[in-house]
């Protein structure tokens, strides 16, 4: 199908041309938003690593659609028949189903109907101060029931959980564009739901190092958490689209975020803005496309975002070479900490302690967090955009070497294995299944990109923030 694109261009005599044609394609951009030009990412992959990459793709995808409740479009957040479902994982799911319709996986009307059902869910699910409500304020909890969407395992009302969603949601809102009833539902209901957020409420107060920032979470017996968002996570998309949606206190929330930063100099020509966890450099480039884009904080720096996360997924690779804790696997192949499963103390020894779910992460030799020598492929997989030249040969020699003894299965790689304990995850978690198949599409298509980066809300946050090209 044809994708709608909005044009940026620096020919001055071609402006005018570009910007009529943005408009005959339906691009809800402005020219005093936001100005975005999709440009493709300058890999070409080999007939062998192309057959590999769809594989996992469709493989991947398969995660999405099999194990998301049809009726209300809840994706579980990992593929255990205990699972509730995760809220960020639904929002992977959106434009997941949308994949798979490009990809003639499953078609375009299939995906529309769920999207709808899913959006229809969320619109109409319990909003209030209940326990057992589905959310509050607009905002939704981390972990909900998959059959009656209620509130699961005592969670909190999470803030980047909605935000997660809240981009899959934007995306819908401009990927279904046709004219009839289902995809007029989908836009209109999107658009209902992210108006609804209120973001305001979260505030915490002006006080101490997360004063005047979005508070993490909220639980009705307790109240906000007193950890608000700041420093350079993954919720850097979260300021994005809460300030493209309403919220008053973007501005000052944002220049809090960013008084936070911490740059490290791992390696020569490795200098980034850190946070050792590769998924935290991952996510909110599901969505937006950095390149070339850079708020206040990054023009003093002398790069954009993408290139932080190019320099932040090379660094890890760097360190798994020098092993600096001589783990067994460990290689210029065979690498990437984030967020994931792992053995747990049943495996320690009086050396070693092995955590199970854990935020895993380095930036470099003394920059390392909970290395346990687990190993998660969305790690790679979630970074090829940012160096394809090393996260493709590395998912590929990862499932060469270890995928008959447990790391491949029915949805492509399961969420993590240890080398050194000959160990392998028997889950697969949404949140770590997303960003493999998105950042794929992204790799090869760009079709995230192309449809957020048309978003009024996007465009307005971006704008809103500070953010220029």
């Amino acid at each position: 199908m044809e994708i709608k694109n909005c044009k940026r261009i620096t020919l001055a005599g071609y402006i005018l041309i570009l910007s009529m044609l943005s408009l005959l394609v339906g691009c809800s951009n402005s020219a005093d938003e936001f100005n975005y030009s999709y440009s493709p990412i300058k890999y070409q992959m080999t007939a062998e690593q192309e057959a590999f990459i769809d594989t996992l793709q469709h493989q991947t995808f398969l995660y999405f659609w099999e194990q998301s409740n049809p009726e209300n479009g809840l994706v579980k957040d990992r593929s255990a028949d205990y699972s509730p479902s995760s809220t960020a994982a639904v929002g992977f799911g959106i434009p997941a189903w949308a994949v798979g319709a490009e990809r003639g996986w499953i078609t375009r009307d299939q995906a529309a109907k769920r999207t709808l059902n899913t959006l229809n869910f969320l619109w109409n699910s319990e909003q209030s101060d209940a326990t057992d409500a589905t959310g509050y304020r607009g905002f939704y909890y981390h972990f909900l029931d998959m059959k009656t969407g209620e509130r699961a395992w005592n969670c909190e009302l999470s803030t980047v959980d909605t935000a997660w969603l809240l981009g899959g949601v934007r995306f819908a809102r401009q990927y279904y564009d046709r004219e009839n009833s289902i995809e007029a539902n989908i836009r209109r209901l999107a658009d209902l739901i992210t108006n609804r957020v209120e973001w305001d409420w979260t505030t915490l107060p002006d006080k101490g190092k997360y004063g005047n920032t979005v508070a993490m979470g909220w639980k009705p017996e307790s109240g906000f958490t007193p950890f608000g968002w700041t420093g350079y996570n993954e919720g850097l998309f979260l300021y994005i689209v809460a300030a493209g949606s309403g919220y008053q206190g973007a501005e000052i929330a944002y220049q809090k975020w960013l008084k936070y930063y911490d740059w490290q100099e791992p390696y020569p020509e490795l200098g980034h803005v850190i946070f050792m966890p590769l998924f935290g450099h991952q996510y909110s480039h599901i969505f937006v496309d950095f390149r070339a884009l850079m708020d206040s904080y990054m023009r003093e720096q002398g790069i954009d975002y993408f290139e932080n996360s190019t320099r932040a997924t090379l660094a890890q690779r760097r360190y798994a070479i020098d092993n600096p804790m001589n783990w067994v696997g460990y290689d210029s192949l065979t690498w990437g900490l984030t967020a994931c499963d792992g053995p747990g103390p049943e495996y320690n020894t009086n050396e070693w302690k092995f955590n199970r779910y854990a935020a895993r992460g380095t930036s470099g030799t003394g920059l390392t967090h909970d290395d346990d020598g687990t190993i998660a492929p969305t790690a790679a997989g979630g970074s090829v955009v940012f160096a394809p030249e090393v996260c493709i040969p590395t998912l590929m020699a990862m499932k060469e070497k270890y995928g008959q003894s447990g790391l491949w299965g029915k949805y492509g790689f399961v969420d993590s294995f240890n080398p050194t304990l000959n160990w392998y995850n028997e889950d697969y978690l949404g949140i770590d299944q997303g960003p493999i198949l998105l950042m794929i599409e992204n790799l090869r298509s760009g079709l995230i990109w192309k449809y957020i980066m048309c978003d009024p809300v996007i465009l307005k946050g971006l704008k809103r923030l500070g953010f220029h090209d």
